[in-house]
């Protein structure tokens, strides 16, 4: 599988936890879209860019980083195709693949130290989908894209 991960300047140094994660996997591919300084930078920029990566077929997930992590799954979730969850706690992430088959994580730099911010990563990409009923809402979410 490969993961596409992003992230603004307040997320810098998760980013770089979030990867050394990733590189516990082996099937896991990385690709890092930055940003890769300190320098300020706008996170609808980046969530673009992850996104991008998803709904071309590159890649079949994201995670987005910002300092809350707040505002680029709102930007994430703007993109067609994509459905961004923010998660702060293990059971979030769990749900948001079983239940919503979330293709792209967001969490906050400013919100998660290293170690609950790996287990979310650890969770979130070992989580497959259920679906069944959960098939069914995840298509009306999807549906309302069209609307």
């Amino acid at each position: 599988m490969k993961i596409v991960v992003g992230c603004d300047h307040g997320a810098l140094a998760l980013k770089e936890e979030v990867k050394k994660v990733l590189a516990e996997f082996a099937d896991i591919e990385v690709q890092d879209v930055g940003t890769y300084t300190e320098d300020s930078v706008d996170y609808p920029d980046i969530a673009e860019k992850v996104c991008a990566e998803i709904t071309s077929g590159h890649a079949e997930r994201g995670i987005v980083l910002c300092g809350t992590g707040i505002g680029i799954s709102i930007a994430a979730n703007k993109i067609q195709g994509i459905r961004a969850a923010l998660c702060n706690d293990v059971y979030s992430a769990r749900m948001s693949r079983a239940h919503n088959d979330a293709n792209v994580l967001a969490m906050g730099g400013r919100v998660l130290g290293p170690g609950p911010a790996g287990e979310i990563v650890r969770v979130w990409v070992q989580t497959a989908f259920l679906g069944g009923r959960h098939a069914r809402r995840v298509g009306k979410i999807m549906d309302l894209e069209g609307k």
